[in-house]
This record gives structure tokens, C-alpha cells and sequence, in this order.
């Protein structure tokens, strides 16, 4: 059996596409999809002049503009429908999670099922059109107050209907992308919030090597930073590569069971807990909460006058927290340990694992079953989470900080690559897993025919 299962695991190439009609229909739904994605990122909202939105984005570029436009696809610059991209729903379900570890009856909900988890994907859905609507009555009043300040009139009429419309089609192109997202799950490949984040991060690549090579054609870059950032992209494609695959495996023994001959025989096997167990999780939530915030001020610091305390207090808050700048850099750091502790312990749970384990009979040798089990769980996955989290950190601030240092104006970064990277990994492993099972049917189908035909 096992040979076989090794045979089959050799034979995963593309010439088993052709054989697998629903992998390649869901494969060919999952490109449509994103498609549509990227169709939606060039229609501008109602009401606005695009000519002047790209001279008007070069003049309010930097801070956290730059990171939010990246993950958008560049919706952002051209003031599309989805131009708030998919992070108020991330940030929402940030404050969701976080409330139902500590609310009871919100805490109760999870543990309903598949009922408790729908209610909470409506409360999250409900904050995720909440946070929209400000950020985008703060995205069009900076709109019309910068535009009036820079002498460009991006917008045709400006006013409360402009602005009212402008809030309602942003609602709906987040809304629309958080459907289609359900839909490239359900009927596509992978996840589809997270392949919505990468195609919007993909589609800016050929626009930054263009900037790169275009600065070292002219001289604005010197030839050592591009070889230097050339080799810092590889060497973090190697290094998520390594860790988002590096595991601890546990050994699990159970206890002596009889085989076929009568010969009393103990199972080993091993529980594989990953060194970043939270995945892309920490730096997409990190990330989204320092964005809405940081949205919302430098919008609404182009409307507030600079001479007041408030208008004061605003600039000098995006001041210090713009991109690149060491407040962001440490709070997003902060951000990011945060999360993978908190996230970590909200998908693994050490005590229900131990039970389990109790349950089937099996141990980890010299530790008792139960709650000493449980509290060794604990401790390994306190020890791993460290190092995860310190992985993540390094990969996440330490190339975006020597980005801003050397004056590249280039949104491609460590977050940018560990989406990008994590979200290809889990995707072919989906569809490595439905050749898999569709080569298995075609196996069972084979066995079925050959017992008739005996």
C-alpha cells in the first residue's frame, strides 16, 4: 500500500490535469475570479475625474498609503470600487476574535458549531461595513479638501452626495470582493481572501522591477542597492520556503495492539506542530489594524487645518508613524508577536489535544496522559511560537526598514513576499491534494471493475 501511495505521489504532474476535469473547472473558476478582481481595481468611483487621481496620489504618496495600495492591486491610487481592498473585513474579524476570547457569550458561540461560527461571520461581516463607511467618508472628504489645497480637481462635484456615494460604492466593492472571496473558496482553489491579497500584491511586481531597472538605467539607484535587493528577495524566498515547512514532531506511542500473525506490536507515530503555526495571520492583521487607523488620520489631516491642535496633532501623528518610519516599524513588530501568540492559541488547543490523545490511548513517552500532557503541549508550542514569532518579525521588518532607509520607493517587501510565497505553497498543496484524491478514485474504480469482471 505504501508503495503505491508513493507511485501515486510521483505521478503528480501536469500531464494528470487533463484526466482531472472538476480540479481544472475549479482551477479555471479560481483565474476568472480574479479576474474579475482585477477588472474592479480599474473602475474609479462615481463622481471622480481618473486623469488627475494618479498626479494627485504621487503627491500624497508614502506612509501607509504605499503598503494599503499594494495590497489592493493599486486600487487604491486609482480610487476604484474596491479601493479599501479586503483589510475592513481583516481588521474586523481582528476585534471578533479577539472579543469572543474574552466575552462569554460570544466565546459560547464558537463552541455551537457550524451555527455559532455563521453568527460570527455575520457580527464580522456587520463590523467589516462599519469600519468601511468611515474609512471611506474620511477617503473622500480628504479627497475633495487635498484636491481643493493642490489646485486639482479629481472630483467633478464635490459635496455630501458625492460623498455619500462615494461611501456606498466602497461598501459594495468590499462587500463584492469578501462574495467572491466565499466563492474562489467554495468553488475554486485555495482561500479566497488570501488569493485576493496576493494577486493584488502580484499585479504591482512588474511595476516595481520596472521602477528598480529604470532607476539604475538613470542613476537614481545605484547598481549595489539593486544587486543587494535582488538578493534579499532570493534569500527570503528561500527562508520562508524553509520555515513555513520546518515542524517539531512529537512522539506519540500507543499502546501494544495484536496484528494479523498474533504478535503484539506498539504504534509510534508523531504530532507535527509547525514553527509558524499562525501562518500569514499576524503580519495581515498587524498590518490591517496600523492601516485602518492610519487611513483615517491622513485623509482627515488633509481636511483639518495645520495651524490648529488638532490639525498639529494629526500631522505630526502621520509624521511619525509613516511608513518605514522606527515608531511604525515597532509597532507593527509589536503587532506581529502579538498575534502569532494570540492566533496560535486560538488554533491550537493543548488541552483539547491532550484529550483526544487520552482518548485513543496514546501518550508522549515519560509525560503522564491528561493534564500533564496537556501542559507539555503548552511549553513546546510557548518555546516554538517564540522562534515563529521572531522569524516573522525579522522576515516582516527588518527588509521593509531597509527599504525606507535606502529611499526605494517600492511597496515589495517581506510582507509582501511572505503572502505571496505562503499563499502559493498552500495552493499547490490543494491541488496536489485533489490530484491525489482524483487518482485514488480512478485506483477504487479500476479494483471495483476488475472484482465484477472475476
Amino acid at each position: 500500500m505504501a508503495s503505491r501511495a508513493d507511485n501515486i505521489a510521483s505521478n503528480l504532474n501536469l500531464g494528470n490535469f487533463a484526466k482531472a476535469t472538476e480540479l481544472r473547472q475549479r482551477i479555471w473558476f479560481t483565474i476568472g475570479a480574479l479576474i474579475v478582481f482585477r477588472f474592479l481595481s480599474f473602475v474609479p468611483l462615481p463622481g471622480v475625474n481618473p486623469l488627475i487621481l494618479s498626479e494627485l496620489y504621487d503627491q500624497t504618496r508614502g506612509g501607509a498609503l504605499d503598503l494599503l495600495n499594494a495590497f489592493s492591486g493599486g486600487s487604491l491610487e486609482r480610487m476604484s470600487l474596491i479601493a479599501l481592498g479586503v483589510m475592513p473585513y481583516i481588521t474586523a474579524s481582528i476585534v471578533v476574535q479577539m472579543t469572543s476570547a474574552l466575552h462569554p457569550a460570544l466565546s459560547a458561540l464558537k463552541k455551537e458549531g457550524a451555527s455559532g461560527r455563521q453568527k460570527l461571520n455575520q457580527y464580522t461581516r456587520y463590523g467589516a461595513v462599519f469600519l468601511c463607511a468611515i474609512q471611506g467618508y474620511f477617503l473622500a472628504l480628504g479627497l475633495e479638501t487635498y484636491a481643493a489645497q493642490s489646485g486639482l480637481q479629481a472630483v467633478v462635484d464635490p459635496g455630501y452626495l458625492f460623498r455619500i456615494g462615494a461611501v456606498v460604492s466602497l461598501v459594495g466593492g468590499t462587500m463584492f470582493l469578501l462574495w467572491l472571496g466565499e466563492q474562489i473558496t467554495s468553488r475554486g482553489i485555495g482561500n479566497g481572501i488570501s488569493l485576493i491579497i496576493m494577486a493584488g500584491i502580484v499585479s504591482a511586481f512588474p511595476g516595481f522591477a520596472i521602477n528598480l531597472f529604470e532607476g539604475g538605467r538613470t542613476d537614481a539607484i545605484a547598481p549595489v542597492v539593486i544587486i543587494g535587493f535582488i538578493v534579499m528577495v532570493v534569500v527570503l524566498i528561500l527562508g520562508i520556503s524553509f520555515f513555513e515547512r520546518a515542524q517539531r514532531r512529537l512522539p506519540i506511542q500507543y499502546p501494544k495492539r495484536a496484528t494479523q500473525r498474533g504478535m503484539m506490536q506498539a504504534e509510534r507515530s508523531h504530532l507535527p506542530l509547525k514553527i509558524n503555526t499562525a501562518g500569514v495571520i499576524p503580519p495581515i492583521f498587524a498590518s490591517s489594524l496600523l492601516l485602518a487607523p492610519l487611513t483615517i488620520s491622513q485623509f482627515a489631516g488633509t481636511s483639518a487645518d495645520p495651524e490648529s491642535a488638532f490639525g498639529s496633532a494629526i500631522v505630526t501623528l502621520n509624521l511619525y508613524l509613516a511608513h518605514g518610519k522606527p515608531l511604525y516599524m515597532a509597532l507593527y513588530a509589536i503587532g506581529i508577536i502579538f498575534f502569532c501568540f494570540f492566533y496560535t492559541a486560538v488554533v491550537f488547543n493543548p488541552e483539547e489535544t491532550a484529550d483526544n490523545l487520552k482518548k485513543n490511548g496514546g501518550f508522549v513517552p515519560g509525560i503522564r496522559p491528561g493534564k500533564r500532557t496537556a501542559d507539555y503541549l503548552e511549553y513546546v508550542l510557548t518555546r516554538i511560537t517564540v522562534v515563529g514569532a521572531a522569524y516573522l518579525t525579522v522576515v516582516c521588518v527588518v527588509p521593509e526598514y531597509m527599504i525606507a532607509q535606502t529611499g526605494l520607493r517600492l511597496s515589495l517587501g517581506g510582507t509582501s513576499l511572505l503572502i505571496v510565497v505562503n499563499v502559493t505553497v498552500d495552493t499547490i498543496a490543494q491541488v496536489q491534494s485533489h490530484l491525489l484524491a482524483h487518482q485514488y478514485g480512478d485506483l477504487i474504480k479500476k479494483a471495483k471493475l476488475k472484482g465484477r469482471m472475476r
